[in-house]
């Protein structure tokens, strides 16, 4: 199976790439990257061909291809695909706006093409087990839930809304908006928001608090905040309280880790358990093979999670509780 990589320009083309490495019989044909240095420098790291123009890439006989680019970037390279007959991996969040999203769906419908959104949490084993448990009614009626999704300030173009599309609240809002969907199977039916900037040197939000009601009558909180400090690893506060009339359940998405003190490098974590991006990426290579007609997780799946978001700011500018079918 041949498969290539669109931008380096988000950091989990690297996890996403190391994970194609690893299966049986997928080669990565090319990586396609306007930043030439950086473009070239992955390309030999992998052992591949680099492609300053992702169209010479996508016309080499591509069975699918993973889209990390900048958000703002994702419809103009997903366009690209479906037209090329290429099935679709995109990263998170699908699209910088409502609209841009739905264009990207149509368009890979129809082209018959896979569009999966990468939703790497949903592979982590706690968060798969919670689901399982949640579905078993072990916890008996869902009442309400409490996430958490706070880390560092990435820098970079993640603070350029240009190119982002939103700070805090756009990339830590999608992943967690997801896998309560995911778990309870429903909606979030409306979302109140307070979203401002508050740590960073930037001005962009760094800091946001949704509280969502969904349509089965299931209320959440998230903390998306960028609201650790510089030292903090990258990745590790993925957090889920579930409260149900039979029970109640914490999940924890990134407790596989030792915690490692240095001199040197201050707080680290060293993770030992299993790999949820390498599971996504197995996942979508699967779908590939098996010919499947749809994603495990669509392209509708990351639309409805970039509406929460989109309704998070629109709460926040307007004080007031916006419903989703407003947007």
């Amino acid at each position: 199976m041949k498969l290539g990589v669109i931008s380096f320009a988000h950091m989990h083309a690297y996890s996403y790439a190391k994970a194609l490495q690893g299966i049986e019989g997928v080669e990565i044909v090319g990586i396609a990257d306007p930043v030439e240095e950086r473009g070239r420098k992955y390309a030999e790291y992998f052992r591949t061909a680099y492609y300053q123009d992702y169209h010479v890439l996508l016309s080499q006989g591509l069975d699918g291809v993973i889209v990390t680019s900048e958000n703002v970037h994702h419809k103009e390279h997903v366009l690209a695909a479906a037209a090329a007959g290429v099935h679709v991996l995109c990263e998170k969040p699908l699209s910088t706006n409502i609209q841009d999203a739905q264009d990207m769906i149509d368009a890979c419908k129809a082209s018959g093409v896979l569009l999966q959104t990468a939703f790497p949490v949903r592979y982590n084993a706690t968060v798969v087990r919670a689901k399982q448990m949640v579905d078993e009614g072990k916890l008996g009626r869902i009442l309400a839930m409490k996430g958490t999704n706070r880390g560092r300030n990435p820098g970079g173009w993640f603070i350029d809304p240009k190119l982002s599309g939103g700070g805090a609240v756009m990339d830590h809002t999608v992943h967690v908006a997801d896998i309560m969907r995911w778990i309870t199977g429903a909606e979030v039916k409306d979302v109140y928001a307070e979203v401002d900037h508050l740590i960073s040197e930037s001005p962009i939000d760094d800091c946001g608090i949704l509280t969502m009601e969904f349509h089965n009558g299931v209320f959440a909180t998230l903390d998306c905040s960028w609201s650790r400090n510089k030292e903090f690893p990258t990745w590790g506060d993925v957090t889920l309280e579930i409260v149900g009339s039979a029970g109640t359940l914490s999940v924890n998405a990134t407790s596989q880790k030792l915690h490692v003190y240095t001199d040197d490098s201050g707080y680290r974590h060293h993770a030992w358990g299993d790999s949820m991006d390498a599971s996504l990426i197995r996942d979508f290579v699967s779908s590939i093979s098996s010919g499947a007609a749809e994603a495990s997780v669509t392209g509708e799946d990351g639309l409805k999670a970039l509406a929460v978001a989109v309704a998070a700011y629109r709460s926040s500018a307007s004080h007031r509780t916006i419903a989703l079918s407003e947007l």
